[in-house]
Order: C-alpha cells, then sequence, then structure tokens
C-alpha cells in the first residue's frame, strides 16, 4: 500500500524530521503538510497549504480529502501557558482536527505523537499528561486506525532546520543515552519509519513507546 500522507507541525523538530523520513521513504507516494507558515522546502512529493486557523478548517477541508494517513505531530509545550490554554491547544484543537480528518478519510491511520509520562487514565496529578491522556483517549476512539506514538528524547536527522536551542545545547547526550537507556532514546528517523510502517502493516499495540517505535522501524 502506498501512503498519501498529511503531516501537521512540520515547522517544528518533529514534524521536520517525520517529513523528511516521508520525502526519502519510497512507501510514501505523497505528502501535504498544513502549515501557518511557508515551510520553505520543495519536493515533487511535497504539496503545501498555508492556513492560520486550525480551529476553522473549512475553508481547506475539502484539500484534505483523499489521504490515508494523518502523521499529527503539532503540539504546544505546557511550560509557560495555564491549564486551559494549554487544554485548547492541545486536545481541542487535536480533536477538532481529528473529527474533520475522519470525516473526509474514514478509514485513515493517525499516529500521534504524545510523550513518555502521558496519563491514559486522565486522573493523575500531572495536568500536561492528563490533558494527552484525553486527546489519545479521544482520538482513538474517532480513528479506526490509531496510533499514540511517545517518544522520548529523539536525535534530530541530518538536513533538520527547526530545532530548539535547547535540543542543540543537548544533543551531545544521545549516545551515552541509547547505550545506557535505550527505552528513553530514539531518533525521528526511527519515528518517522514507525509511523510509515505502523501505517501499511498495523501493530499489535495502539500506544507506541520507545521500544515499539524501534521495533517497528527496522519492520
Amino acid at each position: 500500500m502506498k501512503i498519501k500522507a498529511i503531516i501537521t507541525g512540520s515547522t517544528g523538530m518533529v514534524g521536520e524530521g517525520v517529513l523528511l523520513e516521508c520525502l526519502d521513504n519510497p512507501a510514501v507516494e505523497e505528502v501535504l503538510v498544513i502549515n501557518r507558515r511557508p515551510l520553505g522546502r520543495t519536493h515533487p512529493k511535497l504539496k503545501e497549504i498555508i492556513h492560520s486557523n486550525f480551529f476553522n478548517l473549512a475553508a481547506v477541508e475539502a484539500q484534505l480529502a483523499g489521504y490515508n494517513a494523518c502523521f499529527f505531530c503539532l503540539g504546544i509545550s505546557s511550560v509557560g501557558v495555564s491549564k486551559e490554554e494549554y487544554k485548547h491547544m492541545t486536545y481541542d484543537l487535536t480533536v477538532y482536527a481529528g473529527e474533520v480528518l475522519v470525516k473526509m478519510n474514514p478509514d485513515m491511520t493517525i499516529c500521534y505523537v504524545t510523550g513518555a509520562g502521558t496519563d491514559s487514565t486522565e486522573k493523575g496529578r500531572v495536568a500536561w499528561a492528563r490533558v494527552k491522556g484525553a486527546t489519545e483517549n479521544k482520538l482513538m476512539q474517532l480513528f479506526k486506525h490509531a496510533y499514540m506514538f511517545r517518544p522520548g528524547f529523539m536525535k534530530a536527522t541530518a538536513g533538520q532546520r527547526n530545532l530548539k536551542g535547547l535540543y542543540r545545547a543537548f544533543a551531545w547526550v544521545y549516545p551515552l543515552g541509547r547505550a545506557v537507556f535505550p527505552k528513553g532514546f530514539c531518533t525521528l528517523q526511527e519515528v518517522g519509519k514507525a509511523m510509515i510502517n505502523v501505517t501499511q502493516h498495523g501493530y499489535a499495540k495502539q500506544v507506541i513507546d520507545v521500544k515499539d517505535i524501534v521495533q517497528l522501524a527496522k519492520a
């Protein structure tokens, strides 16, 4: 099965890494990115929609039909924002986008990037983890094929442009971390490959941790 994927968050570190793998991978036939600002890349596989309001996709809805995968990498940090704002920009935005996508593509596979420590019970003490858990749970209700990716520390792919200063400062940790604590470290290339492979072949688990990502990347 050839993949036609929509990628959100491609101007961020995770989304850009997933995009580069999709552009390089022969299993992916077409990629559509939806961004608030131009990506600044061209490729024969790549299409781009510039759209500022992710809470109202009506104007671009028709362009979202005909895709069999969504690699949802859009998100914000909980640092420095209120609980209400974080929920609005995480749960509300993601669920709204998911409802539009599944309406246009009922059999679509969604791969949603959350994070290690996400709270599936929605009852824990950590607010961001509850919100992420609620978002995961709702997406798994909406989509027939839904996989929740919970990576830890991710190594960027060569050629990435959108790297945060904090990542650049601590990139040297990756080789040591991968050797000492492999369950917490993977590459963005592995994340992208895992998303492609789970879309094509499925997986026994819907919640995908680092160990699963590394295993799926080898498939």
